[in-house]
Protein backbone atom coordinates (compact mmCIF):
# COMPACT_ATOMS: atom_id res chain seq x y z
CA UNK A 1 0.00 0.00 0.00
CA UNK A 2 0.96 3.98 -0.83
CA UNK A 3 1.92 6.07 2.17
CA UNK A 4 -0.97 7.53 3.94
CA UNK A 5 -1.18 11.19 4.68
CA UNK A 6 -1.47 12.42 8.85
CA UNK A 7 -1.98 15.38 9.68
CA UNK A 8 -0.45 16.86 13.12
CA UNK A 9 -0.75 19.71 15.38
CA UNK A 10 0.44 20.56 18.71
CA UNK A 11 -1.47 21.54 21.74
CA UNK A 12 0.40 24.78 21.60
CA UNK A 13 -1.97 27.86 21.69
CA UNK A 14 -1.42 31.96 21.39
CA UNK A 15 -2.07 34.03 23.92
CA UNK A 16 -5.43 35.98 22.30
CA UNK A 17 -5.24 33.86 19.25
CA UNK A 18 -7.44 30.49 18.21
CA UNK A 19 -7.80 27.97 21.20
CA UNK A 20 -7.28 24.15 21.31
CA UNK A 21 -11.06 23.52 19.47
CA UNK A 22 -10.63 26.06 16.10
CA UNK A 23 -7.28 24.22 15.94
CA UNK A 24 -8.75 21.20 15.92
CA UNK A 25 -11.16 22.04 13.40
CA UNK A 26 -8.27 24.06 11.21
CA UNK A 27 -6.58 20.41 11.24
CA UNK A 28 -9.70 18.37 10.13
CA UNK A 29 -10.07 20.99 7.26
CA UNK A 30 -6.26 20.32 5.93
CA UNK A 31 -6.87 16.64 6.59
CA UNK A 32 -9.63 16.81 3.80
CA UNK A 33 -12.81 16.16 6.10
CA UNK A 34 -14.72 18.42 3.09
CA UNK A 35 -13.86 15.89 0.52
CA UNK A 36 -16.60 13.95 2.67
CA UNK A 37 -19.82 14.00 0.99
CA UNK A 38 -22.07 14.84 3.94
CA UNK A 39 -24.57 17.25 2.59
CA UNK A 40 -27.73 15.60 3.78
CA UNK A 41 -26.44 12.89 5.30
CA UNK A 42 -26.12 11.13 8.71
CA UNK A 43 -23.23 11.31 10.19
CA UNK A 44 -21.86 8.89 13.15
CA UNK A 45 -19.24 10.04 15.15
CA UNK A 46 -17.55 7.62 17.21
CA UNK A 47 -16.46 8.47 20.91
CA UNK A 48 -16.12 7.49 24.02
CA UNK A 49 -18.12 8.95 26.61
CA UNK A 50 -15.94 8.07 30.04
CA UNK A 51 -16.89 5.62 33.04
CA UNK A 52 -18.34 8.11 35.74
CA UNK A 53 -15.29 8.51 37.98
CA UNK A 54 -12.51 8.87 34.83
CA UNK A 55 -12.08 11.98 34.08
CA UNK A 56 -9.25 11.87 31.36
CA UNK A 57 -11.92 11.14 28.90
CA UNK A 58 -12.22 13.66 26.04
CA UNK A 59 -13.74 17.06 26.93
CA UNK A 60 -16.89 17.71 25.06
CA UNK A 61 -15.68 20.61 23.83
CA UNK A 62 -13.61 18.20 21.18
CA UNK A 63 -16.98 16.36 20.08
CA UNK A 64 -18.71 19.81 19.99
CA UNK A 65 -15.84 20.98 17.04
CA UNK A 66 -16.39 18.15 15.64
CA UNK A 67 -19.81 18.35 15.40
CA UNK A 68 -20.01 22.10 14.18
CA UNK A 69 -17.59 21.02 11.45
CA UNK A 70 -19.96 18.23 10.05
CA UNK A 71 -23.24 20.91 10.23
CA UNK A 72 -21.04 23.06 8.71
CA UNK A 73 -20.44 21.04 5.79
CA UNK A 74 -24.32 20.35 5.67
CA UNK A 75 -24.38 17.01 7.57
CA UNK A 76 -26.68 15.54 10.27
CA UNK A 77 -24.21 14.86 13.27
CA UNK A 78 -25.05 12.54 15.85
CA UNK A 79 -22.80 11.30 19.05
CA UNK A 80 -22.65 7.41 19.39
CA UNK A 81 -21.17 4.47 21.31
CA UNK A 82 -22.43 0.78 21.96
CA UNK A 83 -23.29 -0.45 25.60
CA UNK A 84 -20.48 -2.41 27.66
CA UNK A 85 -20.52 -6.31 28.44
CA UNK A 86 -18.70 -5.40 32.42
CA UNK A 87 -20.20 -3.93 35.36
CA UNK A 88 -20.18 0.32 35.23
CA UNK A 89 -22.50 2.86 34.16
CA UNK A 90 -22.55 2.36 30.50
CA UNK A 91 -24.02 -1.31 30.16
CA UNK A 92 -27.99 0.06 29.19
CA UNK A 93 -28.40 2.67 26.67
CA UNK A 94 -30.60 4.58 29.90
CA UNK A 95 -27.59 4.30 32.19
CA UNK A 96 -24.90 4.93 28.79
CA UNK A 97 -26.84 8.39 28.02
CA UNK A 98 -27.07 9.25 31.66
CA UNK A 99 -23.13 8.66 32.15
CA UNK A 100 -22.95 10.59 29.17
CA UNK A 101 -24.46 13.73 30.88
CA UNK A 102 -23.29 13.53 33.92
CA UNK A 103 -19.84 13.35 31.97
CA UNK A 104 -20.75 17.03 29.95
CA UNK A 105 -22.09 15.10 26.85
CA UNK A 106 -25.71 16.65 25.94
CA UNK A 107 -27.21 17.40 23.21
CA UNK A 108 -26.81 21.10 24.45
CA UNK A 109 -23.29 21.41 25.35
CA UNK A 110 -22.32 19.26 22.16
CA UNK A 111 -24.85 20.39 19.33
CA UNK A 112 -25.77 17.44 18.04
CA UNK A 113 -28.29 14.65 19.20
CA UNK A 114 -26.54 11.65 21.55
CA UNK A 115 -27.80 7.76 20.24
CA UNK A 116 -26.36 4.81 22.03
CA UNK A 117 -25.62 2.51 18.80
CA UNK A 118 -26.90 -0.95 20.17
CA UNK A 119 -30.38 0.26 21.85
CA UNK A 120 -31.71 0.38 25.03
CA UNK A 121 -30.17 -3.74 26.36
CA UNK A 122 -27.46 -3.62 23.49
CA UNK A 123 -29.33 -6.50 21.57
CA UNK A 124 -29.99 -3.87 18.62
CA UNK A 125 -27.08 -5.08 16.15
CA UNK A 126 -26.94 -5.98 12.77
CA UNK A 127 -24.30 -8.84 11.36
CA UNK A 128 -21.49 -7.38 9.26
CA UNK A 129 -19.82 -9.66 6.86
CA UNK A 130 -15.61 -8.89 7.15
CA UNK A 131 -14.20 -9.22 3.80
CA UNK A 132 -10.70 -10.97 4.51
CA UNK A 133 -11.56 -11.80 7.94
CA UNK A 134 -9.60 -14.57 9.29
CA UNK A 135 -10.93 -14.67 13.13
CA UNK A 136 -14.34 -12.67 12.75
CA UNK A 137 -16.78 -13.69 9.18
CA UNK A 138 -19.57 -11.68 10.52
CA UNK A 139 -19.10 -8.84 12.70
CA UNK A 140 -22.04 -7.88 15.48
CA UNK A 141 -22.51 -3.92 14.88
CA UNK A 142 -24.47 -1.61 16.63
CA UNK A 143 -27.21 -0.90 14.32
CA UNK A 144 -27.35 2.96 14.41
CA UNK A 145 -23.51 2.74 13.71
CA UNK A 146 -24.13 1.01 10.50
CA UNK A 147 -27.34 3.11 9.86
CA UNK A 148 -25.01 6.13 9.28
CA UNK A 149 -24.12 7.46 5.49
CA UNK A 150 -20.68 8.74 7.19
CA UNK A 151 -18.59 7.23 10.36
CA UNK A 152 -16.27 9.79 11.44
CA UNK A 153 -14.07 8.37 14.55
CA UNK A 154 -12.97 10.46 17.55
CA UNK A 155 -10.72 9.04 19.66
CA UNK A 156 -8.59 9.41 23.32
CA UNK A 157 -5.40 7.77 22.32
CA UNK A 158 -4.00 6.33 25.86
CA UNK A 159 -2.77 3.19 27.18
CA UNK A 160 -4.44 -0.33 27.64
CA UNK A 161 -3.86 -2.85 29.99
CA UNK A 162 -4.23 -5.95 27.24
CA UNK A 163 -3.93 -4.44 24.07
CA UNK A 164 -0.88 -2.02 25.25
CA UNK A 165 -3.10 1.38 23.71
CA UNK A 166 -6.52 2.81 22.95
CA UNK A 167 -6.38 3.95 19.69
CA UNK A 168 -8.40 4.44 17.11
CA UNK A 169 -8.91 0.47 15.87
CA UNK A 170 -9.91 -0.05 19.48
CA UNK A 171 -12.30 2.80 19.72
CA UNK A 172 -14.13 1.63 16.56
CA UNK A 173 -13.76 -2.12 16.78
CA UNK A 174 -14.57 -3.10 20.15
CA UNK A 175 -16.55 0.72 20.30
CA UNK A 176 -18.72 -0.29 17.63
CA UNK A 177 -19.26 -3.99 18.03
CA UNK A 178 -22.58 -4.60 20.32
CA UNK A 179 -22.74 -6.61 23.46
CA UNK A 180 -22.70 -9.10 21.73
CA UNK A 181 -19.86 -8.16 19.27
CA UNK A 182 -17.81 -7.59 22.27
CA UNK A 183 -18.26 -11.18 24.09
CA UNK A 184 -17.43 -12.28 20.43
CA UNK A 185 -13.99 -10.38 20.64
CA UNK A 186 -13.27 -11.23 24.18
CA UNK A 187 -14.12 -15.05 23.92
CA UNK A 188 -9.87 -15.93 23.09
CA UNK A 189 -9.18 -17.35 26.37
CA UNK A 190 -10.36 -17.74 29.68
CA UNK A 191 -8.44 -16.82 32.92
CA UNK A 192 -7.59 -18.71 35.80
CA UNK A 193 -5.98 -17.98 39.26
CA UNK A 194 -2.84 -18.63 40.27
CA UNK A 195 -3.93 -19.63 43.69
CA UNK A 196 -0.20 -18.26 45.75
CA UNK A 197 -0.38 -15.19 44.57
CA UNK A 198 -4.11 -14.47 45.72
CA UNK A 199 -4.69 -11.81 48.03
CA UNK A 200 -8.86 -12.97 48.43
CA UNK A 201 -9.11 -8.80 47.73
CA UNK A 202 -11.85 -9.64 45.87
CA UNK A 203 -10.76 -6.54 43.70
CA UNK A 204 -11.23 -8.65 39.94
CA UNK A 205 -14.78 -10.13 41.07
CA UNK A 206 -16.42 -6.79 40.90
CA UNK A 207 -15.27 -5.92 37.76
CA UNK A 208 -17.34 -9.22 36.58
CA UNK A 209 -19.90 -8.78 34.99
CA UNK A 210 -21.18 -12.47 34.16
CA UNK A 211 -20.83 -14.39 37.47
CA UNK A 212 -17.00 -15.65 36.12
CA UNK A 213 -15.73 -15.86 39.63
CA UNK A 214 -16.26 -17.33 42.44
CA UNK A 215 -14.55 -16.50 45.58
CA UNK A 216 -14.07 -19.52 47.54
CA UNK A 217 -14.96 -18.79 51.62
CA UNK A 218 -12.18 -21.35 52.82
CA UNK A 219 -9.89 -20.95 51.15
CA UNK A 220 -10.08 -17.46 50.89
CA UNK A 221 -9.15 -17.63 47.14
CA UNK A 222 -10.80 -16.33 43.72
CA UNK A 223 -12.28 -18.91 41.25
CA UNK A 224 -12.98 -18.78 38.07
CA UNK A 225 -16.40 -20.40 36.81
CA UNK A 226 -15.55 -21.15 32.87
CA UNK A 227 -19.11 -21.42 31.63
CA UNK A 228 -20.17 -18.11 32.61
CA UNK A 229 -16.54 -16.59 32.01
CA UNK A 230 -16.71 -14.36 28.78
CA UNK A 231 -13.07 -13.86 28.64
CA UNK A 232 -13.23 -10.16 28.58
CA UNK A 233 -9.93 -10.15 30.82
CA UNK A 234 -11.43 -7.29 33.08
CA UNK A 235 -10.15 -9.37 35.90
CA UNK A 236 -6.80 -9.15 34.45
CA UNK A 237 -6.65 -5.35 34.19
CA UNK A 238 -8.15 -5.54 38.41
CA UNK A 239 -5.72 -7.74 39.77
CA UNK A 240 -2.86 -5.80 41.44
CA UNK A 241 -0.61 -9.02 42.43
CA UNK A 242 -0.16 -10.87 39.27
CA UNK A 243 -2.71 -13.65 40.70
CA UNK A 244 -4.67 -14.10 36.95
CA UNK A 245 -3.44 -15.18 33.92
CA UNK A 246 -5.03 -16.50 30.34
CA UNK A 247 -5.09 -20.21 29.81
CA UNK A 248 -4.76 -19.19 26.14
CA UNK A 249 -1.58 -17.22 26.00
CA UNK A 250 -2.30 -15.34 22.59
CA UNK A 251 -5.45 -14.19 23.30
CA UNK A 252 -4.52 -11.03 23.28
CA UNK A 253 -3.23 -11.47 19.87
CA UNK A 254 -6.17 -13.11 19.00
CA UNK A 255 -8.55 -9.90 20.52
CA UNK A 256 -6.06 -7.67 18.59
CA UNK A 257 -7.12 -9.34 15.30
CA UNK A 258 -10.56 -9.20 16.23
CA UNK A 259 -10.69 -5.98 16.56
CA UNK A 260 -9.04 -5.07 13.44
CA UNK A 261 -11.67 -6.71 11.92
CA UNK A 262 -14.28 -5.36 13.69
CA UNK A 263 -12.35 -2.12 12.10
CA UNK A 264 -12.94 -3.02 8.71
CA UNK A 265 -16.35 -4.33 8.98
CA UNK A 266 -17.15 -0.72 10.56
CA UNK A 267 -15.30 1.30 7.73
CA UNK A 268 -15.89 -0.26 4.67
CA UNK A 269 -18.23 0.89 2.21
CA UNK A 270 -18.42 4.19 3.27
CA UNK A 271 -16.82 7.13 3.83
CA UNK A 272 -14.78 7.77 6.43
CA UNK A 273 -12.53 9.81 8.49
CA UNK A 274 -10.65 9.54 11.50
CA UNK A 275 -9.03 11.56 14.68
CA UNK A 276 -6.98 11.10 17.54
CA UNK A 277 -6.35 13.21 20.53
CA UNK A 278 -2.89 12.04 22.30
CA UNK A 279 -3.80 14.34 25.43
CA UNK A 280 -4.03 12.62 28.99
CA UNK A 281 -2.33 9.37 28.55
CA UNK A 282 -3.65 7.71 30.88
CA UNK A 283 -2.05 3.75 31.55
CA UNK A 284 -5.38 2.28 31.47
CA UNK A 285 -8.80 2.65 29.71
CA UNK A 286 -11.37 5.00 29.80
CA UNK A 287 -13.68 2.19 30.80
CA UNK A 288 -12.22 2.68 34.10
CA UNK A 289 -14.26 4.00 37.13
CA UNK A 290 -11.20 6.26 37.82
CA UNK A 291 -8.21 7.17 35.91
CA UNK A 292 -4.33 7.22 37.00
CA UNK A 293 -1.79 10.08 36.54
CA UNK A 294 -0.78 10.33 32.68
CA UNK A 295 2.44 8.46 31.50
CA UNK A 296 3.65 10.98 28.93
CA UNK A 297 2.97 14.00 27.56
CA UNK A 298 0.46 15.64 25.82
CA UNK A 299 1.62 15.18 22.17
CA UNK A 300 -1.12 16.77 20.30
CA UNK A 301 -4.03 16.22 17.68
CA UNK A 302 -3.67 13.71 14.81
CA UNK A 303 -6.32 13.31 11.59
CA UNK A 304 -6.24 10.81 8.52
CA UNK A 305 -8.32 9.01 6.33
CA UNK A 306 -6.40 5.93 7.08
CA UNK A 307 -7.11 4.70 10.41
CA UNK A 308 -4.37 2.50 10.73
CA UNK A 309 -1.82 5.18 9.57
CA UNK A 310 -3.65 6.91 12.63
CA UNK A 311 -2.93 4.81 15.04
CA UNK A 312 1.46 3.94 14.17
CA UNK A 313 1.76 8.13 14.07
CA UNK A 314 0.34 8.51 17.42
CA UNK A 315 1.90 5.23 18.53
CA UNK A 316 5.37 6.33 16.90
CA UNK A 317 4.95 9.44 18.61
CA UNK A 318 4.44 8.42 22.28
CA UNK A 319 7.39 6.03 21.92
CA UNK A 320 9.62 8.80 21.24
CA UNK A 321 8.35 10.91 24.27
CA UNK A 322 9.88 10.97 27.65
CA UNK A 323 7.88 9.65 30.28
CA UNK A 324 6.35 11.41 33.27
CA UNK A 325 7.59 11.10 36.96
CA UNK A 326 5.35 10.09 39.60
CA UNK A 327 3.40 7.86 36.94
CA UNK A 328 2.65 3.68 36.83
CA UNK A 329 5.56 3.73 33.94
CA UNK A 330 8.11 5.81 35.45
CA UNK A 331 7.33 3.75 38.94
CA UNK A 332 8.23 0.56 36.81
CA UNK A 333 10.95 1.32 35.09
CA UNK A 334 12.41 2.66 38.48
CA UNK A 335 12.02 -0.64 40.17
CA UNK A 336 15.47 -2.41 40.58
CA UNK A 337 14.07 -6.12 39.10
CA UNK A 338 12.05 -4.50 36.13
CA UNK A 339 12.73 -5.67 32.76
CA UNK A 340 12.95 -2.86 30.56
CA UNK A 341 11.07 -3.40 27.34
CA UNK A 342 12.42 -0.55 25.60
CA UNK A 343 8.22 -0.20 24.78
CA UNK A 344 6.28 2.82 26.77
CA UNK A 345 3.07 1.02 26.51
CA UNK A 346 4.65 -2.97 27.56
CA UNK A 347 6.48 -1.25 30.77
CA UNK A 348 3.44 0.50 31.70
CA UNK A 349 1.30 -2.80 31.41
CA UNK A 350 3.79 -5.98 31.03
CA UNK A 351 0.67 -8.28 30.25
CA UNK A 352 -0.43 -6.35 27.42
CA UNK A 353 0.83 -6.89 23.72
CA UNK A 354 -0.12 -4.40 20.61
CA UNK A 355 1.70 -4.73 17.87
CA UNK A 356 -0.28 -7.53 16.46
CA UNK A 357 -3.04 -5.51 15.46
CA UNK A 358 -1.46 -3.08 13.36
CA UNK A 359 0.46 -5.78 11.59
CA UNK A 360 -3.17 -8.29 11.56
CA UNK A 361 -4.80 -4.17 10.33
CA UNK A 362 -2.15 -4.06 7.46
CA UNK A 363 -2.21 -7.69 6.12
CA UNK A 364 -6.45 -7.55 5.90
CA UNK A 365 -5.88 -4.59 4.37
CA UNK A 366 -7.70 -2.08 6.73
CA UNK A 367 -4.70 0.54 5.82
CA UNK A 368 -1.17 1.44 5.77
CA UNK A 369 1.56 1.20 8.47
CA UNK A 370 3.72 3.78 6.30
CA UNK A 371 2.56 7.14 6.25
CA UNK A 372 3.68 10.54 5.79
CA UNK A 373 3.34 13.10 8.56
CA UNK A 374 1.86 16.77 7.55
CA UNK A 375 2.48 19.22 10.27
CA UNK A 376 -0.04 21.95 10.87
Amino acid sequence: MAKSKVYFTDFRTVAFGDGLTAKLQKLCKKAGIADLDMDGKFVAIKLHFGELGNISYLRPNYARAVADLVKEFGGKPFLTDCNTMYPGSRKNALEHLECAWQNGFTPLTVGCPILIGDGLKGTDDIEVPVEGGEFVKKAKIGRAVMDADVFISLTHFKGHEMTGFGGAIKNIGMGCGSRAGKTDQHSGGKPHIIAEECRGCKRCQRECANGGLVFDVGKKKMTVNKDNCVGCGRCLGACNFDAIAFDNENANEVLNCKMAEYTKAVVDGRPNFHISLVVDVSPNCDCHCENDAPILPNIGMFASFDPLALDQACVDACLAADPLPHSQLAEHLAAPDFHDHHDHFTNSSPESEWKSCLEHAEKIRLGSREYELIRS
